[in-house]
């Protein structure tokens, strides 16, 4: 009997256990080619994200070639003593989008900060010790001597005129720069004061931010050193990618970005604030003490908020003045639209028997927002308001860069959005 047990038992299991045996070889390989795999692909990522890491974050670069500058006398400014000999500036998150623009969150004087430092394309981020001479010439090139405070008024009054245009508010804006020079407040400015504030100048958002002091739009300045600023906190970003580790933001799929914004973004009330703000922001663009500008990067990245939901423009360096978009489209030789592109989406029509670029543009700043608003408002849009919202939305879409148009219409179009939307939050815990 035992032995008739013993038979069944070989008979039974022998050939599965043959089987097993046969393959597993075949199981551990695919197991150790998976393993393999997955090591490889981290390790590609791990690479990517560091190789991108080291190219956009680059502050530590910025601080030593400012703080070189500011011992040899070339620059001055109000946080350089904080930022260079005490160390009173502390550089936290990278937040770089381009390598000539560092943007780093910071902390200064126990307030949380956005620190930005422009930085040459053409100086790598393994650049020598020859980074500073050369950046000295290139950036900080005017005054090249002493100036009263009466040639450097009529200086910087030419180079907003022609960067602005002939505006009779122009003198005003003159006076902010002369008083932000003079940070010492001995009622001069010095040679070092006017390279520092020069060289500011030159930077489209510098001046926008300049502009719009005091209207809430954009962040207070809170001080600078060279062309190195530093405004205050740090906007939350309304793209619906931000909640995300930056390492797993390329690899989002473009369809669940509007699943993503109602999941991680605010709720819907507190997003129409949002909008609000934006739309008053285009019109102060529109409208504004110092002429019209033109967003020439629209995306939702650049649409940030406060902690208490009030609109932050969180990147301003694609804004342009009317007067620098108009003067790159006058006369430009072109075969289609596309080449009369002035950023990323500041487009002239390309009159085709001219060959050359029209002035207008094919799309006014109020049409731009009103397409991001739709992605961003009508998910999660209150039943009742849905209809009229994209109704109104459509509308502003289709509306365009004509000057004919701009005044009237767009003036409308806008008030009609921003009362539908305040009418839905007001006299709420959003408001």
């Amino acid at each position: 009997m035992r032995r008739l047990r013993r038979l069944a038992h070989l008979v039974l299991f022998c050939p599965f256990s043959k089987g097993l045996q046969g393959r597993l070889p075949g199981l551990r390989v695919k197991y150790v080619f998976l393993v393999w795999l997955g090591v490889l692909a981290g390790s590609w990522l791990a690479y990517v994200h560091y190789s991108s890491y080291a190219e956009l974050c680059r502050g530590h670069v910025c601080r030593v070639v400012i703080c070189d500058q500011y011992r040899k006398g070339i620059i001055s400014g109000s946080i350089c003593q904080d930022l260079c000999n005490l160390e009173q500036v502390e550089w936290r998150t990278c937040l770089s989008s381009a390598p000539g623009q560092q943007v780093y969150s910071g902390l200064w004087q126990g307030k949380e900060v956005t620190i930005k430092c422009g930085l040459e394309e053409s100086l790598s981020w393994k650049a020598g010790a020859d980074v500073a001479p050369r950046r000295e010439l290139v950036l900080f090139d005017k005054p090249t001597r002493g100036t009263s405070i009466k040639e450097f008024r009529e200086m910087t009054l030419s180079f907003l005129k022609a960067n602005l245009g002939d505006l009779p508010s122009l003198p005003a804006l003159v006076g902010q720069v002369l008083l932000m020079a003079d940070f010492n407040k001995d009622s001069r400015v010095s040679l070092a004061e006017a390279k520092s504030v020069w060289a500011l100048l030159k930077r489209n958002e510098f001046l926008l931010l300049l502009s719009l002091q005091g209207k809430g739009h954009a962040a207070p300045l809170l001080g600078h050193c060279g062309d190195l600023y530093v405004t205050e906190g740090v906007p939350r970003s309304s793209g619906p990618a931000a909640a995300l580790p930056a390492l797993l933001r390329p690899l989002l799929p473009p369809a669940l970005h509007g699943a993503l914004q109602q999941w991680l973004g605010p709720a819907w009330p507190w997003r129409a604030k949002i909008a609000i703000g934006l739309l008053e922001f285009v019109e102060e663009l529109f409208h504004g003490a110092y002429g019209t500008f033109y967003m020439c990067e629209t995306t939702l990245a650049n649409v940030g908020y406060t902690a208490r939901y009030d609109f932050r423009m969180a990147d301003l360096q694609q804004v342009a003045p009317e007067a620098a978009v108009r003067r790159f489209l006058r006369g430009r030789h072109c075969e289609r639209s596309a080449d009369c592109t002035y950023g990323r989406d500041c487009r002239a029509p390309c009159d085709t028997l001219l060959r050359q670029c029209k002035g207008d543009l094919v799309q006014p700043n109020l049409a731009k927002v009103c397409e991001l608003l739709r992605d961003y408002l009508l998910p999660g849009a209150p039943a009742g308001l849905r209809a009229e919202l994209g109704r109104q939305l459509r509308t502003c879409t289709t509306l365009s860069g004509l000057a004919s148009q701009v005044e009237a219409h767009h003036s409308l179009v806008l008030s009609h959005l921003k009362t539908l939307l305040w009418k839905e939050i007001s006299n709420t815990k959003y408001t």
